[in-house]
């Protein structure tokens, strides 16, 4: 039984494998979501070029005046656009069924969205897109083809095409390979600062996907330390009780 288990397990994992898309063309990122000021930034943007379509329900604005560092003045001024009270979520600025129209399906929650991709797919998807005039929305991206959502970060870093060269796979098989991006139109920002931009805004979706996340953290150092001292005096005791016995 088990060697059949494991016969299966090696059968699926190379299909598992291949079946990850664009994971090939992922750019590796790391966030710290202790920087206030990335938080401060990166809800900024996500107000102002994410709420419009994709909503964050499951975080309140009084959360996030508090754990941003901001007064609710602040919130109210530059914040809090689809809300009416300070303990409302973070809802969708355009009516569903108009979003599910223009795009053919209700654009996603972004509440967990660092949670379930990953910082590293949502930063290089973000990175990704590229001139296709067969699309709908005129671009397609690399990391997840045929995305209908349209490159909304488009005056920041411009319009870029995607450079694919032909080679030949294990059968000889010719086949299209991602080679390189070429700018055809710069944006407002260099692509230092645009890359800075995407850091910030995948900062604050790392924080919304567990805002409690640096204080389990936290938690969890006192935990294991807590451990430690416990098992010391654990073999204290065990060296006192058999001290005696031969």
């Amino acid at each position: 039984m088990l060697r059949k288990l494991f016969a299966s397990l090696f059968i699926l994992l190379p299909a598992m494998a291949s079946g990850a898309g664009g994971d090939a063309h992922l750019q590796r990122i790391d966030v710290d979501i202790s920087n206030e000021a990335a938080l401060q930034r990166g809800a900024k943007y996500f107000v102002n070029y994410c709420l419009g379509c994709h909503s964050a329900k499951y975080v309140r604005y009084n959360r996030l005046a508090l754990d941003l560092g901001i007064t609710e003045e602040q919130l109210v001024d530059n914040l809090m656009f689809t809300g009416e009270r300070p303990f409302d979520t973070m809802e969708i600025a355009m009516p569903p069924g108009d979003a599910a129209s223009w795009y053919g399906r209700t654009p996603p929650d972004l509440s967990l969205a660092a949670r379930s991709r990953g910082e590293s797919w949502i930063y290089s998807f973000l990175k990704s897109f590229y001139l296709d005039p067969q699309k709908p929305t005129g671009v397609n991206n690399l990391v997840l083809a045929g995305a209908s959502m349209p490159h909304v970060l488009w005056e920041l870093q411009g319009t870029q095409r995607a450079v694919f060269r032909e080679e030949l796979d294990a059968q000889g098989n010719p086949h299209e390979v991602f080679d390189r991006f070429e700018m055809v139109t710069p944006g407002s920002l260099s692509a230092e600062e645009y890359d800075t931009v995407l850091r910030d805004l995948v900062t604050f979706l790392s924080y919304i996907g567990e805002p409690v996340q640096l204080e389990r953290r936290a938690l969890g150092v006192k935990v294991i330390m807590f451990l430690l001292v416990f098992l010391l005096f654990a073999f204290l005791l065990k060296k006192e009780i058999w001290k005696d016995v031969h």
